[in-house]
């Protein structure tokens, strides 16, 4: 045995007797080399060895740290949705899961909500409380239409990472990244026509298409390259679709980024058919990885695609401070902006504006990234652990959102009535669906401190579906 092989095995067996505990970071290069008394090449191969079979990851200018047991070897599966437009229901469901979104009786582990108790979000109080107590109240007039100027600027000069070159007048600030995406579908669209979405799909999304009296095509999705240009090819043969809507970096719920080479085949195939692209780029900036990933809007030379993001996942939704960037769209998305909300609350957007201004915004999500990444592995580390086996569990590279793909024998409305009794709730992968697929599936958050009471929840999440498959299998004995 080399020297270095030594030094994994050390490593190694601390990681599975619990010295280093999933989402910890090792210890660094030059204090193994100290400890061990090994040189820095040696100490270097050893970590690449426990790289290499998926042990430890890297992360760059953090160090090294350890993952769950496997990263998931089971996926979900790639979707398999109807193959024509359908009207959209779960309204429902959304309701109740919007109705939950403070409950404080009960601890939901399915909401889409950033962690709010970072410390790295006291500059943003401070700014806003100095607002507040300003003695020009020109933050308590009406803004521009289209949004505060300082905003626009400050939005722009973020857009670059994303591969875009956007002037301030580009942009247009909405109440939320929801109104973006409802302006956008109201822009392009009239009642009846049919917008093609991956699937599974965000239920905000498909209910502004219930809404305006839109169909939903949904597209066969995978979960790691995302929307099937090949089945999209065929629907836009088929179907007279209108419009595109995506969220093809840190989708929400699957969690996968399309790559950037199939990001431009979508836009240039959306370019073949003269059909636009709406896309929601809500989590991009909230990558594990640097650079973060570029938008299909990045390709974008002829202003087919309209861009939505905001500030809702990265620094808080109650701002309610969005963006959208419409291209070509411009006049009619101005129109629909004014005869929805006109326009936007002004001081949330001047305090943004000055958060993201004076650097704080980058650092913020430096640190919630961090964060993020490892309780993305603990909550990962807790499925495995806790629920059926076969599990098919998303591996997203950002955001804070998991995907879990449960044995069929699962009904997951049905088993958030029975969390309910717990004081548990998850979001029930049939939310994600225009006719309700998915009900195998459900969607956990894990952007808040993971204690050990959300530990508890997810185990007692685990062992109820469990249950159903142990029933299922019980039943399906007797009746054989």
């Amino acid at each position: 045995m080399t020297r270095y092989e030594e030094v994994a095995g050390i490593l190694r067996e601390r990681i599975e007797h619990g010295i280093y505990r999933v989402g910890d970071r090792l210890p660094s290069i030059r204090a193994v080399c100290q400890e061990l008394d090994v040189s820095i090449s040696t100490a270097q191969e050893a970590y690449r060895q426990l790289v290499d079979v998926a042990l430890i990851e890297s992360r760059p200018k953090s160090g090294y740290f350890v993952l769950p047991s496997r990263v998931p070897s089971v996926l979900p599966s790639v979707s398999r949705p109807a193959q024509r437009p359908l009207d959209i229901s779960q309204w429902d469901q959304v309701l109740e899961l919007v109705a939950t979104q403070r409950d404080d009786d009960r601890l939901l582990l399915g909401r889409g909500v950033p962690n709010l108790e970072y410390e790295t979000l006291r500059p943003l109080s401070k700014i806003l409380a100095g607002l507040h107590r300003s003695t020009d109240l020109n933050g308590f007039n009406y803004d521009k239409l289209n949004g505060s100027p300082e905003l626009r600027q400050q939005v722009a000069r973020l857009a670059i990472a994303s591969g875009c070159l956007l002037h301030p007048d580009d942009i247009m600030v909405t109440t939320g990244c929801q109104e973006a995406l409802a302006i956008a579908l109201r822009t392009l669209t009239q009642p009846g026509d049919v917008v093609a979405v991956d699937s599974p799909s965000f239920y905000g999304t498909m209910q502004i298409l219930k809404a305006n009296g839109l169909k939903a095509l949904e597209i066969p999705t995978d979960p790691q390259t995302g929307i099937s240009l090949e089945a999209l090819e065929l629907a836009l043969e088929q179907w007279p679709i209108r419009a595109i809507q995506v969220t093809p970096t840190y989708n929400n719920p699957l969690g996968y980024t399309m790559p950037e080479a199939r990001k431009r085949a979508l836009f240039q195939l959306a370019q073949r058919f003269d059909v636009a692209i709406i896309e929601d780029d809500i989590y991009g900036d909230l990558s594990f990885t640097l650079p973060r990933p570029r938008t299909v809007k990045s390709f974008d030379d002829d202003g087919r695609v309209m861009l939505c993001s905001g500030f809702s996942k990265t620094v808080g939704p109650g701002l309610r401070v969005g963006w959208l960037a419409p291209g070509r769209y411009r006049d009619q998305a101005m129109h629909m902006k004014y005869v929805s909300t006109g326009a936007s609350a002004t001081l949330p957007q001047l305090a943004v504006a000055e958060f993201v201004a004076k650097g704080h915004y980058e650092r913020h999500v430096r640190y919630a990234t961090r964060q993020y990444q490892r309780q993305r592995d603990i909550m990962i580390s807790w499925v495995q652990r806790y629920f059926p086996q076969g599990a098919g569990i998303s591996y997203p590279q950002g955001s804070f959102l998991l995907w879990v793909e449960l044995p069929a024998a699962v009904d997951c409305v049905r088993l958030n009535e029975r969390l309910a009794q717990r004081a548990i709730h998850v979001a029930p992968g049939s939310l994600f669906s225009a006719s309700g697929k998915f009900r195998q599936c459900l969607r956990l958050n894990y952007a808040f401190t993971l204690t050990p009471a959300i530990e508890d929840a997810v185990r007692t999440v685990g062992e109820l579906a469990t249950e159903m498959v142990e029933d299922a299998q019980q039943h399906a004995v007797e009746v054989g």
